[in-house]
């Protein structure tokens, strides 16, 4: 590097270990010209691939993309009037150092690109590009340590050693710093949009860069609430992308893609095997075709949100830990009288900055996953209803419309409360990983006393988890009862009011209700159990390690830097600790969903990743399929102004609308038989 600047590249007597700070120039010239560029050509493919599928019409040329524009083409023409300064100093015999022809064809070809990326933009679409805005504040930040630079050797020479690349210098800042401030506003509509018909639609669909990292669209609906109480009126419609018949036709469209592409696998693999005999042919049975797995097609529709959360919440993870290096380095500046005001100011500004960045960061990743959570619901339960639409009367004899009722209304929950703890599969060992890695630099191996704590610790928090999953299995089941007694005992309430036999019911009632509130203490108890054992785990392991570092060697001194580091350290690693019994608990329960409270569900499945993609062949076509319908419809609540009959299959009684009829013995006690 200091071949390509013709200076040296750095020097820490004119950086750091001075009262007056400053960068050399081969430093500005270099590494903070560059690093703009690289950051806009690092974000081209992504960028370029997520606009060429999020098409939304092209914005007419406003006279705002008309300056942002004149502004990356001046940008443009002041960058190659550099390198072209630098080829006539070459010509008239004063060799430029070759940085000097480097930086200007990299910044050059760069705002370029911006300029390109400005009108690629407009005819996609985008009212508010992020990436044009970091691009430009990155490019004013690296900026003001050369503004600075400039002055004071300026100041300190008495004249201006370089005129032209001065002016050149100063000029172009102005028009970065212009196109920051431009880049920050929207631009219109575009021309080609639907038009949006929602009465009350949600700011955030319109909303700028800015505004959505700061949730600055949020803040009307915050002050209204804070004049007086919200109504149903006051509340936005969804995105559509969030809505219903968006999410399902999506996931459905996946999941026929993934049923396909299985076809054509197995196909294949059919037409490769040879049959040993002819007897094998006669007499075996034909092989069913394997259902894909029902999370692979969640995880292929919602997986860009999912991987965007994961980028989100590595960078939180990884900003994290740089808070307690900052602190162990504001300490010892502290303890050093000798050393540069400045380092301090600049150790508090990071340390900020750090966590600013943070929290921003938090909330993007908490708004991601949560929202994918609620499209996890939505298509879940949108696939359940439609598959009950199209269930034969065989499979309706071996499911009930409780059972069907608890999918969409209790298991689908489940899986969008699990959403948000799914990242902490890896994200939770990284954080243990790294905090034990910082841990082991400031106390040494003091620190695997905490470590066999927590490892003591994990086998207690399994088995509490096996045994709540165990009682989430035997609470289903007695719900699946309670639900289906409920059905016919609604079916049927004139015959109970005829006979007078509401007494009877509400007992079996209330006894199945009783057994579900004994498994739910029971599951409280445990919870609470698991949940204060590692709510006490961090304290735990803190006077652990402590205790154990000041014990083992007189020589080890727990002073301010190692107290406050660790204990900062230690507050990081809580946040896994404390969050693993959640996850564990939340994974045990999908794992064995609703639909797995007996040896059969929808169609003989059992649990919730086979209910969901079997549809039965009967309900697709022919008189078969037909029936089939008109039986899924039977027992599903219809709209206002349909007259419907309720009807429960295989031990359930059946009623058509008329009237009652005869009640069948294996109805649940509502009449002797006949």
């Amino acid at each position: 590097m200091d071949a390509l600047c013709g200076s040296k590249f750095w020097d820490s007597n004119l950086s750091v270990h001075t009262d007056n700070p400053d960068v050399t120039p081969c430093f500005q010239n270099s590494v903070l010209a560059w690093v703009p560029c690289i950051y806009l050509w690092a974000a081209l493919p992504c960028y370029l691939f997520y606009l060429r599928h999020r098409h939304q019409g092209y914005i007419v040329l406003s006279s705002l993309s008309r300056v942002k524009t004149a502004l990356g083409v001046l940008l443009w023409c002041v960058s190659w009037i550099d390198l072209f300064y630098s080829f006539h100093g070459l010509v008239h015999g004063w060799a430029p150092a070759p940085i000097f022809f480097v930086t200007p064809l990299v910044v050059g070809v760069t705002m370029l690109l911006a300029t390109l990326l400005i009108q690629y933009e407009r005819l996609q679409g985008v009212r508010s590009s992020g990436v044009l805005i970091i691009f430009w504040f990155l490019c004013v930040v690296c900026g003001i340590i050369p503004f600075r630079s400039k002055i004071l050797s300026a100041l300190a020479q008495g004249k201006i050693s370089d005129p032209f690349r001065f002016t050149t210098f100063y000029i172009y800042f102005a028009l970065v710093l212009s196109a920051l401030v431009l880049s920050c506003s929207r631009e219109k509509p575009p021309f080609f949009s639907p038009k949006n018909i929602d009465p009350n639609p949600c700011p955030e669909a319109g909303a700028g860069f800015l505004s959505r990292l700061s949730f600055w669209w949020f803040t009307k609906l915050a002050i209204l609430s804070y004049r007086r109480p919200l109504e149903e009126w006051d509340l936005w419609c969804l995105n559509k992308e969030d809505r219903s018949h968006v999410v399902v036709q999506r996931l459905l469209e996946e999941r026929k893609k993934q049923q396909e592409q299985a076809a054509r696998h197995q196909a294949a693999e059919a037409s490769g095997k040879r049959l040993s005999s002819e007897g094998e042919v006669l007499l075996g049975g034909r092989p069913q075709a394997q259902e894909p797995p029902f999370l692979r097609a969640l995880m292929a529709t919602f997986g860009s949100s999912f991987l965007l959360s994961m980028f989100f919440k590595l960078t939180q993870d990884l900003l994290s830990f740089i808070n307690p290096q900052l602190l162990s380095v504001l300490i010892r500046f502290i303890s050093n009288p000798t050393a540069p005001t400045w380092w301090g100011f600049l150790v508090a500004g990071l340390m900020f900055v750090c966590s600013v960045m943070q929290t921003l960061i938090l909330h993007q990743y908490y708004r991601c996953i949560f929202v994918m959570g609620l499209r996890f619901r939505t298509g879940i339960i949108g696939v359940i209803y439609r598959k009950a639409l199209v269930i034969t009367s065989s499979v309706k004899r071996e499911s009930t419309v409780g059972e069907i009722v608890n999918l969409m209304s209790v298991d689908a929950q489940r899986f969008m409360d699990v959403v948000p703890f799914v990242n902490l599969l890896w994200s939770a060992p990284l954080q243990m990983i790294l905090a034990v890695y910082f841990l082991w630099q400031n106390l040494g191996p003091s620190v695997l006393a905490g470590v066999a704590l927590m490892v003591l610790l994990i086998p207690l928090n399994g088995a509490v988890a096996v045994k709540m999953r165990a009682f989430q299995v035997e609470q289903m089941k007695l719900k699946d009862s309670r639900v289906k007694l409920m059905s016919e005992i609604l079916g049927g309430i004139k015959v109970l009011k005829l006979y007078a036999w509401e007494p009877s019911f509400l007992k079996q009632v209330e006894d199945i209700r009783q057994e579900e509130l004994r498994l739910m203490r029971q599951a409280a108890y445990l919870h609470a159990t698991s949940t204060f054992i590692w709510i006490c785990t961090p304290f735990l392991v803190t006077l652990t390690t402590l205790g154990m570092y000041v014990s083992v060697d007189k020589n080890n001194v727990l002073d301010a830097e190692k107290a406050f580091v660790s204990v900062s350290l230690f507050n990081i690693l809580k946040i896994p600790l404390n969050m693993l019994p959640q996850l564990i608990s939340n994974l045990a329960q999908p794992r064995y969903p609703g639909a797995k409270r007996g040896t059969s569900g929808c169609g003989g499945a059992c649990g919730l990743w086979e209910v969901l993609p079997v549809v039965c062949p009967a309900g697709r076509d022919g008189e078969a399929g037909r029936q089939g319908v008109y039986e899924g419809l039977r027992g599903l609540r219809a709209p206002a102004g349909m007259d419907t009959e309720l009807h429960s299959s295989g031990k359930c009684a059946v009623w058509p609308s008329p009237g009652p009829q005869a009640v069948p013995t294996g109805s649940g006690g509502l009449c002797p038989a006949g």
